[in-house]
């Protein structure tokens, strides 16, 4: 059976095509934001299987199969990776309107030229023609990039975290740009004082210094932050449920941090204290370093404590939050630009009833220091499918001016994803052409084409400066 996935799809008129065709469909790939483990890229890794790079380690794949009545085992267990790749097989035919049945088969179209509907009775064909070709040098991680035409990737790190690999894609001749973001979010999990303690002793060691006071603490962060700065990163990047934004002293501060040093228990209000100050102080060296900061918003993570404990964390059992967030983060965005050390922020949120918050708040602290300076960040996690997607232009339509939006990302763990920017093009591509051909936009396509040129790619580049290679 050929496969559905043809030049038009997700293009229901022909202006939508047009626009695709000329304007979107060609346009590099800017991936400021993903989880790609980076040693696979310095090492340019060959995966052995199928499973290998499109399996492991992506809990989207596993809910589904969990719903679908799969064993864990041939989800994270010890399940031979063909057995969980015919799982998955069996698994995808049970996916129809889900976006997992799109990104499959584009996915296996872009990458392998396979178009063929993956079931129970091709898994095991597709899964040795891909591998046939995963085995050849061509198929590297480095060459998987290429193919997509992806001119830079943004991974994500701990503060504690190695940068000596992407030191060493600096100083190779690698053409494709491999920066990486700052993920401080251990730096302020004080729910657990012995974690956060062992984290900080961690961070002591690696910058050499005793962190006996909250001032100390910042000081070896600060320090840790510029050597990140030195190795290309210009961006943070926060996964935390709402801003903290409670109001604190700097004596109150010291108190709670001497406490925590003790592995007391922080009461409710002293974690909120804590993480307030920890939030502020992280921001402003962000503005010191000129980065842009993004903040997701919104995940109720680890809600079963058995899968947590079973699996730990990432791993499918998270969902979308209610947690009250306007309040909070225009309070905290006050504070920093108040002290006048703001810098440019993306707000993502993964609850749709916060979609026109965030996109408000955005417009709050528009300055006209820069282009789109405050932005309401792609549609993330479970918003992120065609039905996701369009709300969030609508809105940052109405709202803002989703003309000078930055775009689609992965947020990614697997080499694979990357034509989830085509089926963002495809979703911009046809609600434009829609308007067009209904008389609600001009219909000049070089008009609304540079738009989706900017919106695919130009907006990142002119608003991100990280410097491009090739």
């Amino acid at each position: 059976m050929s496969l559905f996935i043809k030049d038009s799809f997700l293009l229901q008129n022909k202006t939508a095509r047009s626009l695709y065709e000329n304007f979107a469909k060609d346009q590099p790939i800017f991936d400021y934001h993903c989880h790609l483990p980076v040693a696979d890229i310095a090492d340019d890794t060959r995966y052995e299987n199928l499973a290998q790079v499109w399996l492991y380690g992506d809990h989207y794949k596993w809910r589904a199969m969990r719903a679908n009545g799969i064993d864990d085992r041939f989800c994270t267990g010890d399940a031979t990776d063909l057995e969980k790749f015919k799982a998955w097989g069996r698994t995808v035919p049970y996916t129809l309107r889900n976006p997992l049945y799109h990104w499959t088969h584009l996915e296996l179209k872009r990458y392998f030229d396979i178009d063929q509907l993956l079931n129970e009775e091709t898994a095991e064909a597709i899964f040795n023609a891909c591998n046939e070709k995963l085995n050849s040098p061509e198929f590297s991680t480095r060459n998987l990039l290429r193919m997509m035409n992806v001119k830079l990737v943004c991974t994500t790190e701990d503060p504690l975290d190695s940068l000596d690999r992407h030191k060493r894609l600096q100083a190779d001749d690698f053409e494709i740009a491999v920066h990486t973001a700052w993920r401080p979010d251990k730096a302020m999990a004080c729910e657990n004082t012995a974690a956060l303690n062992q984290w900080i002793d961690g961070l002591a060691k690696l910058t050499n210094r005793d962190i006996g006071s909250f001032s100390a603490y910042c000081g070896a962060l600060e320090k840790r932050h510029g050597e990140f700065h030195d190795a290309g990163c210009r961006l943070s990047d926060h996964g935390i449920e709402t801003a903290y934004a409670d109001n604190y002293t700097e004596d109150e501060i010291e108190t709670i941090f001497q406490k925590l040093r003790k592995a007391e228990l922080l009461h409710d209000g002293e974690q909120m204290k804590f993480k307030s100050a920890m939030l502020y102080e992280l921001a402003a060296m962000d503005h010191a370093a000129g980065w842009v900061q993004q903040y997701h918003l919104g995940a109720l993570r680890n809600v079963n404590s058995w899968g947590l404990q079973l699996l730990g964390p990432d791993t499918g059992f998270d969902s979308i939050g209610d947690f009250e967030q306007a309040a909070a983060l225009g309070k905290f965005l006050d504070r920093l630009e108040s002290n006048r050390c703001l810098t440019r922020t993306i707000l993502y949120n993964v609850n749709p009833n916060d979609n026109e918050t965030m996109a408000t708040m955005t417009g709050n602290f528009q300055d006209g220091s820069s282009v789109g300076r405050m932005q309401f960040g792609a549609a993330w996690w479970f918003l992120d499918q065609k039905d996701g997607i369009e709300a969030h232009f609508n809105i940052l339509s109405n709202m803002g001016l989703l003309s000078r939006f930055v775009g689609m990302l992965t947020d990614s763990r697997s080499f694979l994803s990357f034509p989830r920017h085509e089926y963002f093009r495809r979703v911009l591509c046809n609600l434009l052409g829609e308007e067009i051909e209904n008389g609600l936009l001009p219909n000049d396509l070089s008009l609304v084409g540079g738009m989706v040129e900017d919106i695919c790619y130009n907006n990142a580049v002119n608003y991100f400066g990280m410097a491009l290679r090739g």
